[in-house]
């Protein structure tokens, strides 16, 4: 049988000659694998701009500390494709092996029968027909892009519909307005199924999703800040709603967009039917979820060893404007517990906004190192990303590699040592996660 890989290869051949985002070619191929869709757990359906992973990461992480078994479906992965689909069992899941993935693959690709169709599509409804065959007691499902017309929204009824914090990207297919990007990312909501809308940045995507879970008849209906809220009280988790208190510990994943992340979980989780998970659930999967890539402190590696005694090494995937905001928020916060030079490697791809993602760490980063990212043509030059930081006002370098980069911090005369943050692509946090021989579990 042919590996994942070269399966993904020949998938590569059917994408469509014009790219439209629709739900006609999953569907036909459901319908040849005898609807997958249709013999899953129940699902909770995660849409937003910034925080779809993490609050994943926390639901997948309470859940399995109550004893229950989750599926999960993310994207993009980080090192290897198998990420992207985690198979639940009791005690923990595992990412899906090579010699299921495979299979699925070359049962997707028969069904498929050489019609057009894209990457995400035809690997998506595999992660499908592989959940159908594995029990579990939920599938935790994360939509690829936008909402409406992604191929994840062929969901019918799912447990619970969540959007995370909205904000500007991918403007060429979801439109250049907060409210366009807030209306596709509203298609998930469903008649008669609850919906949770996070604390919203910005008042027009609060109001945009309000209204059309209103309209299409979701319910009920949680908005944060208003039916449930989160605070942060001598360094606990204060979660409330409507029925409960919980005084929880502060979660693991560093910075404060992750207390809203986890009261969406926990918003979400009980909507879907899982309300009864008790409070040392919370407690456990709060202090012990994992998310690689996102505000993730690198303590040991091939790359750690590299460093200094005493520099701190930080990676995070945040790569559009409001990611970097909260990115140089929650270096700020780190930066008044210790008052360290802060020096960012970046790297960044052509589609992205690189002025507006850089103008956030003026006058907080000293030093920014640009680097290129290998494997992808999409990806910025090293000289023109440190172009642009210049022009921002950032003191700016340019390295052929990340090897290169944390090199030239180090020969860099700081008063002490600094902390590192590489960010601005998860395509970028994935080549370090490999290079520093820590990849994703």
């Amino acid at each position: 049988m042919a590996s994942s890989d070269a399966l993904m290869a020949r998938f590569l051949a059917l994408h469509p000659r014009t790219i439209d985002l629709s739900l006609g070619r999953i569907e036909r191929l459901l319908a040849q694998l005898n609807h997958p869709e249709r013999r899953l757990p129940p699902v909770i359906h995660v849409a937003g701009t910034n925080g779809k992973g993490s609050t994943i990461a926390f639901m997948r992480a309470i859940l399995e500390a109550g004893g229950l078994a989750a599926h999960v479906y993310t994207s993009p992965h980080l090192v290897r494709f198998h990420e992207r689909i985690r198979i639940g069992g009791i005690g923990g899941g595992q990412f899906v092996d090579e010699d299921r993935l495979a299979d699925a693959f070359a049962r997707c690709e028969r069904a498929n029968a050489g019609a057009p169709i894209t990457m995400f599509e035809i690997t998506t409804a595999a992660a499908l027909l592989l959940f159908s065959e594995s029990p579990a007691d939920v599938l935790l499902l994360e939509v690829g892009l936008g909402g409406r017309l992604d191929a994840t929204n062929v969901i019918a009824q799912p447990a619970c519909a969540v959007v995370t914090p909205i904000g500007r990207d991918h403007a060429e297919y979801l439109g250049d307005t907060v409210e366009s990007v807030a209306t596709e990312k509203a298609g998930i909501f469903k008649r008669g199924c609850p919906a949770v809308i996070a604390a919203q940045d910005y008042a027009e995507a609060d109001a945009v999703l309000c209204r059309r879970a209103e309209e299409i008849g979701a319910g009920p209906i949680f908005v944060g800040n208003q039916d449930f809220s989160v605070h942060e009280e001598r360094g606990r988790l204060v979660y409330q709603d409507e029925t409960d208190l919980f005084d929880l510990p502060r979660p693991r994943l560093a910075g404060r967009h992750q207390l809203v992340n986890a009261g969406t979980a926990i918003t979400a989780l009980r909507a879907a039917g899982f309300g009864d998970i008790g409070v040392t659930a919370l407690e456990k999967g709060l202090t012990e979820v994992e998310w690689p890539g996102r505000l993730q402190r690198l303590g040991r590696g091939r790359l750690a060893a590299q460093l200094d005694p005493g520099t701190e090494l930080w990676l995070d995937g945040g790569h559009n404007i409001d990611g970097g905001r909260i990115l140089a928020a929650a270096m700020a916060d780190l930066g008044e517990k210790s008052d360290v030079p802060l020096v960012l490697i970046v790297g960044l791809l052509g589609t992205k906004d690189a002025d507006g993602f850089l103008r956030n760490f003026v006058g907080l980063a000293r030093a920014l190192v640009a680097v290129p990212i290998s494997g992808t043509l999409a990806a910025r030059p090293a000289e023109e990303v440190a172009r642009i930081g210049e022009g921002v006002g950032l003191s700016t370098y340019a390295a052929p590699s990340i090897e290169a980069a944390l090199a030239m911090v180090k020969d860099i005369a700081f008063e002490r040592p600094p902390r590192i943050l590489i960010c601005g692509s998860l395509y970028l946090a994935g080549l370090v996660l490999a290079a520093n021989d820590t990849p994703p579990v």
